[in-house]
């Protein structure tokens, strides 16, 4: 399979050669990955539960974690799911690379839509699977959403999306959304939205895709799916804790796939994951912590936040200058938004990654400011 090399090692190769400057102490805004400490609340349930490493989990999760799942959909979304409805996963970037494959596998010249710039898990889905790929273009004349085009919408099979957006922070509303959930059924396509940055907003609570579909009157999910994880809202990405939700007719015959995938969450992750996924008062301390960053980020850089994640996609003339002068002069990683998408998507934007606490977030953006006046 020639898959495409990732950002993160491009990043690499193209500032593998440069030598930064020494006066700064190495910063970087690459990777989204919290760099706060897990609440407490859930280490120690991982170490009340390390005993059980002698035991094999199931495929399909122990009742405490899918309990923990259902209450919070229930909590979050206002949703009543069942057991059916739901499967807990080892994180979520193993169900976006194999559940594409278990979806297509018996279709004939597969067709995948996805917005573009991506989480690149879609692209490697698409080259395993063979399928044709039509991107959703995101950019500034769009205000950063997917536009319809049914006469390509009416070829798709699988079709994702990916609100709110990693890497330009764009948010699809319930009317978005709902205009979604109709085409799906309208041109009987699988339409999966990944809401892994859903507990992310920085104002208002934005609504599942599994919301929206229940609005159109498509109760029972038809077509419909989400995936959701802990590592963004409770920071524990090491947790590898997420699930994949909605239509169980789909569900079921995906389950008996996963029987043979061999990606069961070990027992103690289980129990620590089923008290991040139940409580949600943790996760508003990290709500605020982000929007204090945000707030650093209008101060410093004078740009307005977005609705939700923890992400800058910053306007740059050249984001490919612009990422090895930050480097060179201050010390600083940024991933250009080029490295992130397709056919020129991307391109002239760098993307943020606002994941540190407030001081450390500030120097970072301090830094950027001066590369941004001098550069």
């Amino acid at each position: 399979m020639n898959f495409e090399t990732y950002p993160f090692e491009k990043l690499n190769s193209l500032l593998q050669d440069i030598t930064p400057n020494a006066e700064y102490s190495a910063l970087s805004l690459t990777i989204g990955e919290p760099q706060f400490d897990t609440p407490q609340f859930i280490l120690d349930a991982l170490n009340e539960h390390a005993s059980l490493l002698n035991k094999y989990p199931k495929t399909a999760g122990e009742a405490v974690l899918r309990d923990a799942m259902l209450q919070y959909n229930k909590a979050r979304f206002g949703l009543e799911l069942d057991n059916t409805q739901i499967i807990p996963t080892f994180g979520t970037r193993e169900v976006l690379f194999n559940f594409p494959q278990f979806l297509l596998h018996d279709v004939k010249d597969p067709v995948m839509v996805f917005p573009n710039p991506f989480y690149q898990i879609y692209e490697g889905a698409a080259k395993a699977c063979r399928a044709e790929v039509i991107y959703l273009n995101l950019n500034a004349s769009n205000n950063f959403q997917p536009v319809v085009d049914e006469k390509a919408l009416s070829r798709a099979d699988f079709v994702i999306l990916n609100s709110p957006n990693n890497p330009t922070s764009s948010v699809m509303l319930m009317d978005d959304l709902k205009k979604w959930v109709k085409l799906a059924l309208k041109h009987d396509f699988v339409l999966l939205n990944d809401e892994c940055y859903a507990d992310l907003y920085l104002n208002e609570p934005l609504p599942s895709l599994l919301n929206a579909s229940i609005e159109v009157g498509n109760a029972d999910f038809k077509n419909v799916l989400v995936i959701n994880s802990v590592s963004k809202r409770s920071s524990a990405p090491g947790l590898r804790s997420g699930f994949i939700a909605g239509d169980a007719k789909i569900l079921k015959a995906y389950m008996t796939y996963r029987t043979y995938v061999g990606c069961a969450s070990p027992l103690p992750l289980q129990h620590a994951a089923a008290v991040a996924w139940a409580d949600q008062a943790h996760v508003a301390v990290f709500r605020e912590k982000y929007k204090k960053n945000f707030e650093v980020a209008k101060e410093v850089l004078e740009i307005d936040a977005p609705e939700a994640t923890f992400y800058i996609w910053l306007k740059v003339e050249d984001e490919i200058a612009f990422t090895t002068n930050l480097y060179k002069d201050y010390n600083l990683k940024v991933i250009p938004g080029s490295f992130l998408g397709r056919e020129g998507e991307g391109k002239g934007y760098v993307r943020l990654a606002l994941v540190y606490e407030e001081e450390k977030t500030r120097e970072a953006l301090e830094r950027i400011k001066l590369a941004m006046e001098t550069l």
